[in-house]
C-alpha cells in the first residue's frame, strides 16, 4: 500500500473531488486563495488556539507558533519519544506516520490508566459528516502505530457560549463522542489510499466542474478547472439547483440557450426571458409602494465584526457585532445629509453604536436597507441593552428592505442572476463603483480591515488609511441605496 505521501487533508481533498487531489499533488501552482478560504484558515487557527487554552497541561510537538509549519522528521521523532514516557500526558500536533499516511492531531491525551483520547477541533457549530472521516483517518493511523484511541471527540464551537470576560473559555467547545460512528468509515481508509495512489499515477482525471466544487469546501482550483463560459453563464441562474447542473450536463450552458417551458422557477424564468430579450425590466410596483413613505427618509446601513472566540465579555462566538454606520438622510425639499459613526477600536462598540444610531435616526421616517442583516443586527442590539430596548424598536418598525422590491421589480442581463447590491449599481448607477475604492470593497473586507484596526501593533498611517477607507466603503453603500430608491420610485 506504500506509496506517495498523503495527509489527512490531502485524503479529504480526494473524498471532495480526484482532480483537487491530483492537481493538489501534481500542479499546486495552479491553486488560487481566495480571501474567504485565508479567513477560513484564520478562523481555524483561531478555535485551534482556543482549544489548548483548555488543556493548560498540554505540550506542543513542533514549534512553538502552531500557526509555523513544522520540520516534519523532528515531529515524528519528538511524538515517540514523549509517548514512550511513563504517566498521563496531553499533546497538541501529535504527529503520526502510517503506510504513506501522515496525520497531525489536534489534541491527544492519555490518562493515568493507559486510556486514549483523540479530540479533533474544528471551528464550525456542529459536526458534519466529512468530520467523521476527518477523524477516521486520524484513527487508522494511530491503530497503525499501536495505538487504539478508546474515546473519539469532535470539539466544535458551542454559538450558545456566552464570553464572561476574564479569558474563561470553559464552555466555548461542544464535545461530541464519535467514537462508534466512525467505526464504519475506518473500513474505507485502505480503499481510498489504493484508489488515490492509481489516480496520481496516472493523468489528470477529467471530472467537469459541479457541486462537489464547493461541497464541503470551496475548492482552490475552481478558478483553474472553470472553462471560459458564455456571457450568460446558465449556473448563474438565481437559486442554482438540480435544474441547472442538468442544464449544464445536457451541454446548455448559456441562458439565452434555454427551451422556453423549461424552467419550472418563475425568478428563473424571469431570468431567462429578460436575458434572451436584452432588454431590463422595471415594474412599477415598487414606485408605488416607495410613493406612499413619508419625510425625512434614512438610507442606513451597518457593518459588523464577528469572532469564532469572542473578546468582549457578554458576547457569543459568531455573533454580528456592529462597529461601523452610515446613512444619508434626505429631506420633503430634496436636501440630503450624510451622517456616519465609526469605532475607535479597542473597546466593545455596541453600546456607542448603539446610541449613536438612535441619535442619527431620529423617531419618524422610513430607514431604507438591503435584505434582512440591519432588522437582525437592531435585534440584537435589543437584547444586550434592554435598557436602549424602547428607541431601538421603534427603529427596527420603520425599516424597509429594498431587496425583496427590488427583487420583484426589477431585472438587467448584466446583473447576471444576482440581486446583490452590488451587481444592481453598475445597472442603474454606472458612476457609483465599488471598484474605485481603496483596499476595502466589500463586507468582509471591511470586517478584516477593523481587526487590523483593532491589533495594537497596527502603525498610526496605517490606522488612518484603514479609517478612511472604511468611512468611503459604508459611505458608498448607503449612497447606492439613495439611487436605488430613486430608481425604482422613477417608474410609479
Amino acid at each position: 500500500m506504500k506509496g506517495p505521501t498523503l495527509s489527512k487533508s490531502r485524503i479529504l481533498s480526494g473524498w471532495q473531488c480526484h482532480k483537487r487531489l491530483w492537481l493538489e499533488m501534481h500542479e499546486p501552482d495552479k491553486a488560487e486563495e481566495t480571501p474567504s478560504m485565508r479567513r477560513a484558515y484564520r478562523v481555524g487557527h483561531e478555535a485551534g488556539r482556543a482549544a489548548m487554552e483548555l488543556f493548560p497541561e498540554g505540550r506542543l510537538i513542533g514549534p512553538e507558533d502552531p500557526d509555523e509549519f513544522p520540520d516534519l522528521d523532528a515531529a515524528l521523532r519528538e511524538t515517540r519519544e514523549r509517548l514512550a514516557g511513563p504517566g498521563p500526558l496531553t499533546l497538541f500536533e501529535a504527529t503520526f506516520e502510517h503506510v504513506g499516511v501522515l496525520v497531525r492531531c489536534d489534541v491527544l491525551i492519555r490518562d493515568a490508566d493507559g486510556r486514549l483520547r483523540l479530540v479533533e477541533v474544528k471551528a464550525s457549530t456542529k459536526v458534519k459528516p466529512v468530520n467523521h472521516i476527518d477523524c477516521a483517518v486520524q484513527a487508522w493511523v494511530l491503530d497503525g502505530n499501536g495505538l487504539r484511541p478508546d474515546r473519539i471527540e469532535l470539539a466544535h464551537i458551542d454559538n450558545r457560549f456566552v464570553y464572561p470576560g476574564g479569558g474563561d473559555y470553559a464552555g466555548l467547545f461542544a464535545f461530541e463522542d464519535l467514537t462508534d460512528k466512525i467505526v464504519p468509515v475506518l473500513a474505507h481508509v485502505p480503499e481510498w489510499l489504493e484508489t488515490y495512489r492509481a489516480l496520481l499515477a496516472g493523468p489528470v482525471p477529467d471530472i467537469a466542474i459541479g457541486p462537489q466544487c464547493r461541497n464541503p469546501w470551496d475548492c482552490p482550483f475552481l478558478a483553474h478547472c472553470t472553462p471560459p463560459g458564455p456571457d450568460y453563464p446558465t449556473r448563474s441562474l438565481p437559486g442554482g439547483g438540480k435544474a441547472v447542473w442538468q442544464l449544464l450536463a445536457e451541454g446548455i450552458d448559456d441562458i439565452r440557450d434555454i427551451p422556453p417551458g423549461r424552467l419550472t422557477s418563475a425568478l428563473q424564468e424571469r431570468v431567462r426571458r429578460i436575458t434572451v430579450g436584452g432588454v431590463p425590466e422595471l415594474r412599477p410596483d415598487a414606485g408605488k409602494a416607495l410613493a406612499a413613505l413619508g419625510w425625512p427618509r434614512y438610507y442606513f446601513d451597518f457593518e459588523t465584526v464577528s469572532f469564532p472566540v469572542p473578546v468582549w465579555a457578554g458576547t457569543r462566538p459568531y455573533q454580528a457585532l456592529p462597529f461601523q454606520w452610515s446613512c444619508h438622510v434626505e429631506a420633503a425639499d430634496g436636501d440630503v445629509e450624510h451622517r456616519e459613526w465609526l469605532a475607535d477600536g479597542g473597546e466593545a462598540p455596541m453600546r456607542a453604536c448603539a446610541e449613536s444610531l438612535i441619535t442619527a435616526l431620529g423617531d419618524s421616517g422610513p430607514v431604507f436597507v438591503y435584505t434582512g442583516y440591519e432588522a437582525r443586527v437592531l435585534a440584537d442590539l435589543v437584547r444586550q441593552f434592554p435598557d436602549l430596548a424602547e428607541p431601538l424598536e421603534a427603529i427596527g418598525t420603520r425599516l424597509v428592505d429594498l431587496h425583496p422590491l427590488t427583487r420583484d421589480s426589477y431585472y438587467h442581463p448584466e446583473m447576471r442572476g444576482s440581486w446583490s447590491i452590488k451587481n444592481v449599481l453598475p445597472a442603474i448607477a454606472p458612476d457609483l463603483d465599488y471598484a474605485g475604492l481603496g483596499e476595502i470593497q466589500e463586507g468582509n473586507a471591511a470586517s478584516d480591515a477593523f481587526l487590523e484596526l483593532l491589533d495594537p501593533e497596527t502603525s498610526e498611517d496605517r490606522r488612518t488609511s484603514i479609517r478612511h477607507d472604511l468611512l468611503r466603503y459604508c459611505r458608498l453603500d448607503t449612497e447606492a441605496l439613495f439611487r436605488l430608491r430613486h430608481f425604482l420610485s422613477s417608474a410609479s
